[in-house]
């Protein structure tokens, strides 16, 4: 019989045997769709079904190429964790917490000392899941040599001198299965290795249960990524079943898909050990009935990708996935800033942040003035700059906002600033000073826009009521008739301001890489939703 026709019967066989076994179907977090399909075991489906899904350009290979493929991201894909030269990544606080609390240790000051020293929270720590014959172990080596990262499999942890490695042995010398704990203890003596702590991990095939998921959580083993292999039950079975090795150069072959061309090999190829249908069906069913508890413990961390396809667009998923940082939940404190020319609304959308969100609005200009009025220590400094005219020196406007975002109401609520910085030079002294937003606006607008929006703008000295010729007429002709305009607002004024803004724009855009840019000329409540989708969920920006 040919060998893809005896894998296919071989594979229908199986099925047999695992009549009146139900699978257990997963569903995906991303797709909210199964991650099992549900198949009719009539040989006519499955001869379909193995000829549209394996093929010999989707199956992957099973010889381990020298090197893995270059990674493909895919357009939209985030991009690659790696860091520009000379860039260093500071201890996260988050993972210092995290240990705390999993830990608890008796001296919890030397402890977070002894985390910073390891300097370890940005290496990878990532799980390999899949079924029998996914191609677990070829995606974790890829990884491995990608990532320069230890790769920790059952074969390794028998193979490597640790203290536990001859109890798990006679285990099986006896023939009896391994326990949970004592894989877990051997997992947690293994990646306590000065390797692991300083380069991260990658296990394979671990956890195979929720038992070992929970151990391996008490003992402080969290992976921060958890990829999942999967694909038809009737592809694994074929793949497991064709394998063949080479006693004499250990190479691995495949009846199907990797058939040597040597007349002298074929013949010399044996079965591999483990792989009948009985126990391959047996192993089958075991996973997709201990994957759906370990998929609750670890859904908010897993990624799903399907393994019935060419191995170098799987081991492309797999890189793309582990090298983005997974968004973190929790909620964090708005640090917004606003930059743009004169009259593109960056008061306007301050004042609507501030209130939908119940932040600090600071706009740098009135707290100038405000500290003039109070007649505070700084305010006496400003007094003079104001009545001549001249401008605030900078360092007196840092000092002023940086105690005013220091105040308990900033730091608990966030703030929305606007008016500061407006050049390169106050921005750098900005962050010097500690002063760090973590959402950047620029609001664009065409000069013409700005003109038309501030030339026009009027002031009733009575009411104290602002008005617009085209967007807000008075209402009566006794106050059309008193109306005032502020000189700043003369045409001259504004071209000076705007001729100011844009000679110092591109070095502002250039020192906040990670801003966001909004086209200001439209309705401010059109610009207010996409500004509040941004802060909630940042979207692209230009790059």
């Amino acid at each position: 019989m040919h060998p893809r026709a005896e894998g296919l019967a071989s594979a229908e066989r199986a099925f047999a045997l695992a009549e009146g076994h139900p699978l257990s179907q997963p569903c995906s977090r991303q797709t909210g769709e199964s991650l099992w399909p549900v198949w009719t075991r009539s040989s006519t489906h499955l001869w379909l079904l193995s000829h549209s899904c394996m093929s010999r350009t989707s199956c992957p290979r099973h010889r381990l190429p020298p090197t893995p493929p270059a990674s493909r991201s895919p357009a939209g894909a985030s991009p690659s964790c790696e860091l520009p030269a000379g860039q260093l990544l500071q201890p996260s606080p988050e993972n210092m917490l995290e240990g705390l609390l999993i830990h608890k240790p008796d001296e919890p000051i030397q402890y977070m000392i002894s985390h910073l020293k390891q300097d370890n929270d940005h290496v990878p720590r990532i799980c390999i899941l899949g079924p029998p014959a996914s191609g677990k172990t070829t995606i974790a080596t890829w990884l491995c040599k990608q990532l320069n990262t230890p790769c920790i499999t059952q074969e390794t942890l028998l193979e490597e001198t640790l203290e536990l490695t001859k109890e798990v042995t006679a285990f099986q010398e006896r023939g009896q299965k391994i326990p949970n704990a004592l894989w877990a203890n051997l997992i947690q003596e293994r990646l306590s290795n000065v390797d692991c702590i300083k380069q991260g991990w990658i296990l394979e095939g671990f956890p195979e249960n929720r038992d070992q998921a929970w151990m391996l959580q008490l003992a402080g083993i969290t992976p921060r990524h958890v990829v999942v292999l999967y694909a038809p039950d009737t592809v694994l079975i074929e793949r497991n079943l064709g394998k063949r090795i080479d006693p004499s150069t250990k190479e691995v072959y495949h009846t199907t898909f990797d058939w040597p061309s040597d007349p002298l090999v074929q013949q010399r190829l044996v079965e591999a050990e483990g792989i009948s249908e009985q126990e391959t069906a047996k192993h089958l069913l075991e996973y997709h009935r201990n994957f759906p508890r370990v998929f609750q413990i670890y859904q908010q961390i897993l990624k799903s990708i399907n393994a019935d396809q060419p191995c170098a667009d799987v081991f492309s998923q797999a890189l793309t996935y582990v090298q983005t940082w997974c968004r973190s939940a929790a909620p964090f404190t708005p640090r917004i800033l606003f930059c743009g020319p004169p009259g593109s609304g960056k008061s306007l959308q301050a004042a609507l942040i501030a209130q939908k969100y119940s932040i600090v609005n600071i706009c740098c200009g009135q707290l100038l003035k405000e500290a003039v009025a109070d007649k505070t220590k700084l305010g006496e400094l400003i007094k003079p700059y104001f009545d001549s005219g001249w401008p605030v020196p900078d360092n007196i406007i840092l000092k002023l906002l940086t105690d005013r975002l220091n105040r308990l109401d900033c730091m608990t609520d966030g703030w929305v600033l606007h008016g500061f910085p407006r050049d390169l030079d106050q921005a750098e002294q900005m962050v010097k000073a500690g002063i760090i937003p973590n959402r950047i606006f620029f609001l664009n607008l065409p000069s013409e826009s700005v003109m038309e929006r501030l030339a026009q703008r009027m002031i009733d000295p009575v009411t104290g009521e602002r008005y617009h010729a085209m967007y807000k007429p008075a209402p009566l002709p006794e106050v059309q008739a008193r109306l005032k305009q502020n000189p700043k607002d003369t045409e001259e004024n504004i071209r000076i301001c705007l001729e100011t803004y844009y000679r110092h724009a591109g070095d502002l855009e250039e020192f906040y890489d990670n801003a966001f840019y909004i086209n200001a000329d439209q309705d401010p409540y059109v610009v207010f939703e996409y500004i509040e989708s941004c802060i909630v969920k940042p979207l692209p920006h230009k790059s």
